[in-house]
């Protein structure tokens, strides 16, 4: 059972209460909403003022929430990064499918691996933390590259050298765009040996608080395991633990 300290749930209550509240409340409407005394109120509040948590409006003299809290939470987002927060998750993402996973960043027009978790199969993906492959032709880049403006994802386009690495590889700005819409019904991408022949990666985007993409995670294996049949299980796993890490992050959507 948990130890409530009294003092601490009717502050925090107090707080709770003016972030509905714009205008503010006064000593006697915080009073009746809480179901506390106006001195007990008026304590509380002399303290959160003191604090700098909540301020006092000259004019009107009701109390209103001030900005620290605001400040407070940037601070802990901040301190927040998506390497720290995904690594539970990719390992356990990993383990759930038996396939290496990654997880990129973008970096202009390509995509950078900074993490890697190694599944224990004879065959293993070549991948290595700091490369960089185009965002075009992987599926973390046309994941991240779904939930961009029309006007980026052809930047990227005009700004990358589109090779066609092997006769699965997209080289078609309209097709490509196509693809990219398909990508954002679903919530995962998919590079059908499009970068390398005999491999599949299957990726999905990672959003940060503001709701923009971050980075993206994906599961990777030889088309002899990681097969067209096993797309869809191995697609909502990846999808999973992708909304887990954002969630991390401070992603609140769907």
């Amino acid at each position: 059972m948990i130890d409530v300290v009294q003092s601490v749930d009717r502050t925090l209550s107090i707080l709770e209460l003016l972030s509905n509240y714009d205008e503010g409340l006064g000593v006697t409407e915080i009073g009746v909403m809480v179901n506390l005394h106006k001195s007990t109120v008026h304590r509380l509040l002399g303290t959160l003022i003191y604090k700098g948590f909540v301020i006092q409006d000259a004019s009107t003299n009701k109390y209103k929430l001030s900005l620290k809290l605001y400040e407070l939470g940037c601070k802990r987002i901040a301190n927040v990064d998506i390497f720290k927060s995904s690594k539970p998750y990719t390992e356990k993402l990993m383990k759930t499918v038996n396939e290496v996973v990654h997880l990129v960043i973008r970096d202009e027009n390509d995509i950078v691996y900074i993490d890697k978790v190694e599944a224990d199969n004879t065959i293993r993906m070549a991948s290595t933390i700091g490369r960089r492959s185009p965002l075009y032709r992987t599926s973390v880049g046309k994941a991240m590259l779904a939930y961009l403006p029309d006007k980026e994802v052809e930047s990227v386009w005009k700004n990358s050298e589109i090779e066609k690495m092997t006769e699965y590889t997209i080289t078609d700005l309209e097709v490509f765009k196509g693809e990219l819409k398909e990508v954002k019904e679903k919530g995962y991408a998919v590079d059908n040996e499009e970068n390398e022949l005999g491999v599949r990666c299957i990726g999905a985007p990672v959003f940060n608080h503001t709701g923009s993409v971050e980075g993206a995670i994906s599961v990777s294996g030889p088309t002899i395991r990681v097969t067209r049949d096993r797309i869809e299980e191995i697609a909502n796993e990846v999808k999973k633990y992708a909304h887990l890490i954002s969630n991390e992050l401070g992603y609140r959507g769907d």
